[in-house]
């Protein structure tokens, strides 16, 4: 058996993983080696040293979370939540302060960010109520309300520190989870009025300065060159100077001290900047096959649990990438939210391991109870079906 389930692994999936995060090694090393000695007076390999740590923590949580069952995160859901919860509280008090957000602790000269990993916490909490209340999810007071508030409660923990990038993908992956849940067009309609009209409040009345800067740096960077906009003009420059094939690895002009923190949220400039077109698509491409592969799991998944589960984790990576690249692009306002693989930043890149580890496994579970299940079609009749059968046409024969 075990045998048989090693086998329905998606090892394309599993090379995709690897091969986005060997790229991500390579272009970390690439765009933070000039700021690592002249910004923070360190070794060029500085940034890559660190991410290199994290690559290989990442592969061990990734085939420890491959190779564990996915429903095992059903049971633990409470205390999973309740560590959530309290991260969330506790880094709001004690975490420090990066970019003035409160949004990390620092353990060991490492920084661990509670926000990345209340991404999963939120889908798995989710995904595990909903395939509870399947048989009642039309009634809102005690199919629906009860997650929301708790969704609420973690958007508004991520919401102080204040970390608008965190908590807007946590929202929207939130919303997939809830629209695949099978709630009714009603609720859904009415969550979704609520949830425009606290974002309108939220822009009104409690976003700071630097916060709005950012969507004016957004749309209109030219008006402020030298601050605001200073950042995603120069990635305007390496995005549009890289061509089909890029100006070779190792060769951007805009990691020498033009484009700010180049091997974070802003790598994917650098990255057109030295492999150009080509470069960026091939990223892209492996990006979404992970999203489609894990939406496609999610559909044909006939547990509700790993359904939403596989659903909710694709769609976090999808919002993610999107978010990242509409930033850098100047279609969205820079969150700093991180590529996934290929960005600096070992939270972000220890929770999507363990996120798409999970993936595989619900992906090697639905095909491999596929291969175990009865062809619907040809299955054999039975001796007693075999006599009804006979029987029914002998009746139908006697009353022609």
């Amino acid at each position: 058996m075990l045998k048989k389930m090693f086998k329905n692994y998606d090892y394309t999936m599993i090379a995709i993983v690897l091969a986005l995060c060997a790229i991500g090694l390579v272009m970390v090393y690439s765009a933070s080696m000039i700021e690592a000695v002249t910004k923070y007076g360190k070794s060029s390999d500085h940034f890559f040293n660190k991410h290199l740590i994290f690559v290989f923590l990442g592969i061990i949580v990734f085939s420890v979370s491959m190779i564990l069952p996915y429903k095992m995160y059903q049971k633990l859901i409470v205390p999973i939540t309740v560590v959530m919860l309290l991260s969330l509280v506790a880094v709001y008090f004690f975490g420090k302060e990066v970019n003035n957000a409160r949004s990390w602790f620092s353990v060991g000269g490492f920084s661990i960010q509670p926000a990345e990993y209340a991404k999963l916490g939120i889908i798995l909490y989710l995904a595990s109520v909903f395939s509870k209340k399947q048989s009642y999810i039309s009634d809102f007071k005690t199919g629906v309300a009860p997650p929301l508030i708790v969704l609420s409660l973690v958007c508004f923990l991520i919401f102080i520190q204040p970390d608008l990038g965190s908590m807007m993908i946590v929202a929207m992956t939130a919303g997939v989870i809830l629209f695949c849940s099978g709630m009714k067009w009603k609720h859904l309609t009415i969550m979704s009025s609520v949830l425009f009209f606290l974002g309108f409040i939220a822009f009104k009345f409690f976003l700071s300065s630097e916060q709005l800067s950012r969507f004016s740096a957004a749309y209109h960077p030219f008006e402020d060159p030298t601050d605001s906009g200073f950042q995603l003009i120069n990635g305007y420059l390496a995005l549009g100077t890289g061509g089909m094939f890029g100006k070779g690895l190792g060769q951007s002009i805009q990691k020498y001290g033009f484009l700010p923190e180049p091997h974070t949220d802003f790598i994917i400039t650098i990255v057109a900047e030295e492999l150009g077109f080509v470069g960026v698509f091939v990223i892209i491409l492996m990006l979404m096959y992970i999203v489609f592969k894990g939406m496609y799991t999610g559909l044909h998944c006939k547990d509700a649990f790993g359904s939403l589960l596989a659903i909710g984790i694709s769609g976090m990576i999808g919002i993610q990438t999107i978010v990242n690249l509409g930033a850098a692009s100047g279609i969205l306002p820079v969150t700093g939210v991180t590529l996934p693989f290929i960005s600096y930043g070992g939270s972000s890149l220890l929770l999507l391991m363990i996120s798409v580890g999970i993936l595989v496994n619900i992906s090697m579970f639905v095909k491999y109870r596929k291969e175990q299940s009865p062809p619907a079609n040809h299955s054999i009749p039975s001796s007693q079906q075999r006599t009804k059968l006979r029987v029914v046409s002998q009746q139908q024969r006697v009353s022609q």
